[in-house]
């Protein structure tokens, strides 16, 4: 579908408006695109203005600057609100007005990075070259070190890929929708391999550059370009996944050692890739979802899935009703069984099968799969391993390492659990100290759910009616309110 585009002069401050908002919609980070202002009694303001938040490793929260290079984009998927069928205000940033923006934000103190998307314009690779020169002029004419996130084009040329990667911290490839036949309904103009293609080309070149540095050392780092083909074979050890056309000369002269490593000692994407799927455009369920982001952490070594409820923005007989509510709290749950892919040891087959393919509203994955197992429980502190130990509810990465360690050198009682911060009001009905439980419990599913569930005012607003005085005890501890 061809749309003719009214250009005239904007301001940075309307491009930003337009761009920071259409950016709010990309979930790979904490928030976007929220205004509050003070009234006196609190403290700092929002505005929408890109500012959105993210967590480093050592767990601070960080501001980056979220924007789309541009909303211009030549793409109709069906919902998303730069297709190319809206009537939307359109804006695009030049490379030199995002090195601007985002040196002024960082000497103010605004931010401590950058997260960089853009719709399609013309073509993927026109796209990507854009990013690229982006990047390029922010680490090489600016010298800026801070963290930087890029949101690759599906479909763009393995190359660029290969260039942004030198230069970002982290890249992601949206998956979009759950399903290649929810892709193939909702976006024509995607495909799933094309997603999938630079998703695995990251993951060989992280490969690869990490087998480099190890086996010839960091005095090789500046002939790391000649080294490497766009494939990603690392032509020492002689692995590739699969053969693809080298860089050409004039390329290599052109980014040997500069573009491609613009300090000589950056790793090829250091902080990993990511992904996102919308939640509820399509009839997938909670099992299918989980299923596909299992899939991924275990297949591409995926950092972070992300997952953005559907917001209905788009007047579509394919999609839900305009009037239809973001699946918020569906959102929370598949979040929550996220983490437990990742860190607890669980599977999607333990927490969702066929049979019961969707999470239970009321109560949190982790605690819904202990009532509905109850014959591994009790677990006696004492005795069980670390595994087991992260299956109990209230009972946390951090926490069973302090038991697993604590138990060395003394058994432990009901109140050594709480010094170490294990939650007893969840953890109560499914352990053992010494033998003993801490009262009398029944091992009884009914008698279980009704005494993990509480007061209404915690529950969030969607269940309110649904569960009437009670509330969620959830496994992440994390509702700020009504969503």
């Amino acid at each position: 579908m061809k749309r003719t585009t009214v250009q005239w002069a904007m301001t940075l401050e309307e491009k930003l408006e337009i761009l920071s908002d259409a950016a709010k919609y990309d979930v790979s980070c904490t928030s976007s695109g929220s205004e509050r202002t003070n009234d006196g009694k609190g403290m700092g303001n929002g505005h929408r203005s890109g500012i959105c938040h993210a967590f480093s490793g050592d767990g601070r929260c960080i501001s980056l600057l979220k924007i789309l290079m541009s909303n211009d984009c030549c793409y109709d998927c069906r919902y998303c609100i730069s297709r190319v069928s809206n009537d939307v205000p359109r804006a695009t940033f030049t490379p030199e007005e995002i090195c601007t923006l985002t040196m002024e934000f960082y000497r103010r103190n605004y931010i401590e990075g950058l997260f960089l998307s853009s719709g399609v314009i013309h073509t993927p690779d026109y796209t990507m070259e854009k990013l690229y020169e982006t990047l390029l002029l922010l680490r090489e004419k600016y010298h800026f070190c801070g963290y930087i996130h890029v949101k690759l084009i599906p479909g763009a040329d393995t190359l660029l890929v290969e260039k942004i990667g030198y230069l970002a911290d982290r890249v992601s490839c949206n998956l979009e929708l759950p399903t290649a036949e929810g892709l193939r309904t909702l976006a024509p103009a995607k495909s799933r391999q094309n997603i999938l293609t630079p998703m695995r080309h990251i993951q060989n070149q992280i490969a690869s550059d990490k087998l480099m540095l190890a086996e010839c050392g960091a005095r090789l780092r500046p002939l790391m370009p000649q080294l490497l083909g766009s494939s990603g074979r690392d032509i020492i050890s002689g692995r590739s996944e699969k053969q693809q056309p080298a860089p050409s000369k004039a390329f290599l002269q052109e980014t040997s050692g500069s573009a491609l490593m613009p300090s000589g000692s950056r790793y090829f994407v250091p902080a990993g890739q990511s992904t996102q799927m919308i939640i509820g455009a399509t009839g997938e369920s909670d099992y299918e979802i989980i299923s596909v982001s299992e899939s991924l952490y275990r297949r591409f070594e995926m950092r972070r899935v992300f997952y953005s409820a559907y917001i209905a923005l788009n007047e579509d007989s394919r999609l839900p009703s305009p009037d239809t509510k973001p699946p918020l709290l569906r959102e929370h749950r598949l979040y929550q069984a996220d983490w437990l892919l990742r860190f607890y040891g669980f599977t999607a087959d333990e927490l969702l099968d066929k049979e019961r393919p969707n999470f239970n509203r009321v109560m949190d994955p982790k605690c819904d799969w202990a009532i509905r197992h109850l014959e591994h429980f009790p677990v006696e502190v004492n005795k069980a391993d670390y595994k087991m130990l992260l299956r109990v509810p209230g009972i946390g990465v951090q926490s069973a390492r302090r038991i697993c360690k604590a138990r060395r050198f003394a058994a432990l009682d009901f109140d050594d659990l709480k010094k170490l911060g294990i939650v007893l009001k969840r953890a109560v009905y499914f352990i053992t100290c010494k033998g003993r439980q801490f009262y009398p419990v029944k091992l009884d599913e009914d008698y279980i759910t009704r005494n993990m569930i509480d007061f209404k005012d915690r529950l969030p607003a969607p269940l309110r009616e649904a569960a009437g005085s009670y509330r969620q005890l959830s496994l992440f501890d994390d509702w700020g309110g009504t969503p």
